[in-house]
């Protein structure tokens, strides 16, 4: 998922990967520095919604990844979705950037 600052035009950064295991289990892996990417004004906004993410993954794990693969709304949207994040090489060259959520 990409954040896409509000108030300056074309800022973007991708700061969240969500994957379904086969079990159809979710599991999200955040920029290390996500913080530091997001402006200020948006930080609790994604924080929170980071914190749901997860609660929601344990109770509704189909419909949380429906969701997230098709999020366009606000400051975190769906930038891409696939199979294998080895299809997507700009990702996979940042993947050591993230940590599991």
């Amino acid at each position: 998922m990409e954040y896409r600052a509000q108030s300056s035009a074309g800022t973007s950064f991708t700061i969240l990967l969500a994957f379904e295991d086969v079990n159809g289990g979710l599991q999200f892996l955040v920029h290390q520095n996500w913080r530091s990417l997001v402006q200020l004004e948006d930080v609790n906004y994604i924080d929170g919604l980071l914190i749901d993410f997860l609660d929601r993954a344990e109770e509704q794990p189909a419909a949380l990844f429906a969701q997230v693969s098709s999020l366009g709304v606000g400051p975190l949207v769906t930038q891409q979705t696939g199979q294998r994040i080895s299809d997507y090489p700009s990702l996979s060259e940042q993947f050591s950037q993230f940590v599991k959520l």
